[in-house]
């Protein structure tokens, strides 16, 4: 699989991720023989928890946070993956196709440009950055590099939030 066929894949499974449990099982996953990405996931409290549930059709190599009690539960359902509390080791691991970001929102801009700096896609859950600056900065590496990204919007990813809209918008 080519770099440009990962990166569409990525771009459905971030869009599943986003759109949470309301989309149906069966659609999580468009055709059962594409190859399974290799996710690496940096958070894994609250969204992060959510997020990992998203990915669950895919190889999840590696696992990141700092706190381990965090950390437990996804460690103990995913015995094979490896596990950092750092997350420049889990963006040094080679075999990785993707990166979500779901840690805390002081750090995701960090995060999110040291992945994509590493020339992978990158999930990042909102606020995608505090400053202007930083999301420039991303956008100069994501161009550079030619790399998908996408932003954790929750809700509004779904059908039944852009349906509202349309008819909010229609008057």
């Amino acid at each position: 699989m080519n770099i440009r066929e990962q990166r569409r894949s990525f771009i459905k499974k971030s869009s599943t991720l986003a759109a949470g449990l309301m989309v149906a099982p069966g659609i999580i996953r468009a055709q059962e023989n594409k190859p399974k990405l290799n996710i690496g996931l940096i958070g894994l409290s609250g969204k992060g928890a959510s997020n990992l549930a998203g990915v669950l059709s895919e190889n999840i190599v590696a696992l990141c946070d700092v706190d381990e009690n965090n950390a437990a539960k996804a460690r103990s359902a995913h015995p094979k993956a490896k596990f950092f509390q750092d997350y420049r080791k889990l963006i040094d691991l080679k075999e990785l196709d993707a990166i979500v970001v779901s840690t805390p929102d002081h750090v995701h801009a960090v995060q999110a440009i040291a992945v994509m700096q590493s020339g992978r896609p990158v999930y990042c859950e909102k606020p995608l950055a505090h400053s202007v600056l930083e999301v420039r900065k991303m956008v100069k590496i994501a161009n550079e590099k030619g790399l998908v990204t996408q932003m954790g919007t929750q809700i509004h990813a779904g059908n039944n939030y852009r349906r509202v809209v349309e008819i909010i918008q229609a008057g």
